[in-house]
């Protein structure tokens, strides 16, 4: 499959991610009588990665994440010379998709974007549940940390066939139940970036302040998932490579999203 075309699929599955998860924050969170709430958000996220997962991971991947690019290169599935225009697109998609969100958001009278926060992440006085940057760094280390071990579990080629994207919503879901207080829950750059960007040009500089623990936090978490998936699975020894291959990511059924 041709990069142009594995890139467009970042960048439309990346746009749904954040168009689905951060949209159903800001317009259904507390919607009168009838809000979603935080389990609602949870299952948001959860369904865009499933449905976007199988509508594009046989194109490219289905990554829609840059930590999830990183972890896979730390274990093997992906090609170093291939992650900066993964994740160029993942960041394009995400600011996209954050952009419809306020244009749909500031149909409502006395919108304020400032205010908002477009779902942003954030810590200390700006994280949910008044957590320290400690307490949100280490949950995003930790919540990225399983959402890779499960990636590249479901994925392996001794998994199971046709239920990864099904591991990786749930995972991603049950993610959000524990983290949402915490930061607004991230375990993903690119998602953190869209809407910071955006309420920055409302005047709120604290979610692009913020920001780089939202990047930092993640491919860590995402590296040492990559490193010990490789360590446990015994996919990097000589052995493992001659018996089995491991596809690149635009054969597999999903290597997924977040």
């Amino acid at each position: 499959m041709p990069l142009s075309k594995r890139v467009t699929a970042e960048f439309l599955g990346t746009l749904w991610l954040v168009l689905g998860g951060c949209g159903s924050a800001v317009l259904a969170t507390a919607y009168p009588t009838l809000g979603i709430g935080f389990a609602g958000v949870a299952l948001a996220f959860g369904l865009t990665v499933l449905t976007g997962a199988y509508a594009l991971g046989h194109i490219s991947g289905g990554h829609f994440n840059p930590a999830v690019s990183v972890g896979l290169w730390a274990g093997k599935r992906f090609p170093a010379n291939e992650l900066l225009p993964y994740i160029l697109a993942q960041v394009l998609g995400a600011i996209a998709a954050a952009g419809i969100i306020y244009l749909i958001a500031s149909g409502k009278a006395n919108f304020d974007l400032a205010a908002s926060g477009l779902a942003s992440n954030g810590y200390a006085d700006h994280s949910p549940g008044n957590y320290t940057v400690l307490a949100a760094f280490i949950s995003e280390v930790v919540m990225t940390f399983f959402f890779l071990i499960v990636i590249l579990g479901s994925t392996s080629k001794r998994a199971p066939a046709g239920f990864a994207p099904l591991a990786i919503g749930l995972c991603l879901t049950l993610i959000h139940l524990v983290s949402i207080p915490v930061t607004n829950t991230s375990v993903n750059p690119a998602r953190s970036t869209g809407p910071a960007l955006i309420v920055a040009f409302g005047g709120a500089s604290w979610p692009v302040s913020q920001l780089w623990l939202f990047w930092i936090a993640p491919i860590l978490g995402a590296l040492l998932a990559g490193f010990v998936h490789l360590w446990l699975s015994g996919e990097d020894s000589p052995a493992a490579a001659t018996e089995t291959e491991t596809p690149p990511p635009a054969e597999t059924q999903a290597d997924d999203a977040a």
